[in-house]
């Protein structure tokens, strides 16, 4: 049965590795700077403004959101990671809960990681993206607010990227306003979950 994105709910939140779903099926996580807006890109890739909080203030999201796509695949949503106003006990928190959840977690497929296109490749994008090798999970690379750049400079931060991320990770531009990039977004997802 074809992926329909437009019937995704939400499932459920958690704190803890315990709080999750059972361990079965295929999930794709969704991380990223606290800014680099992950709800907005699950709000257009499903359809539902609503689905996603979304906020003005990066670092809001502090659970890990599962989200369903049928009974045995999941969209799950991570907390932001990288935003100074958040207390360093809340961020080593954080970070012991996502290093459990995407060491042990048997059903992940792949992550989308995304980065904002005018600020991509930080320290932390980097971090993160040699943790998610180290663990063997495959990468894909949203450099979303594509729409904040002009054309030339919007197809110079793609190249620049895929450049220094080297081809055995895929990367595209995406804009959550004008859905630009959606069907690459789609296509991605679907290889890992079908």
């Amino acid at each position: 049965m074809p992926l329909n994105f437009q019937a995704v709910q939400f499932l459920t939140s958690a704190t803890t590795l315990s709080g999750c779903p059972p361990d079965s099926g295929k999930e794709v996580v969704f991380c990223g700077r606290s800014n680099a807006g992950k709800s907005s890109v699950i709000n257009t890739l499903t359809g539902n403004r609503n689905l996603a909080r979304t906020s003005k203030t990066p670092g809001r999201t502090q659970m890990i959101n599962f989200f369903s796509v049928s009974s045995t695949q999941r969209l799950v949503d991570l907390p932001g990671y990288g935003y100074a106003k958040v207390s360093a006990s809340i961020t080593a928190n954080w970070q012991k809960n996502l290093d459990e959840f995407l060491e042990s977690r048997k059903c992940l497929r792949g992550a989308v990681l995304l980065m904002d296109i005018r600020h991509p490749l930080k320290d932390s994008d980097r971090i993160m993206i040699n943790w998610l090798k180290s663990i063997n999970l495959p990468i894909h690379i949203l450099l979303t607010k594509s729409d904040k750049l002009s054309k030339n400079n919007k197809l110079r931060a793609l190249s620049d990227t895929i450049k220094e991320l080297g081809q055995k990770i895929s990367c595209q531009t995406f804009s959550s306003t004008q859905k630009d990039g959606l069907d690459s977004l789609e296509k991605s997802i679907k290889e890992w979950l079908e």
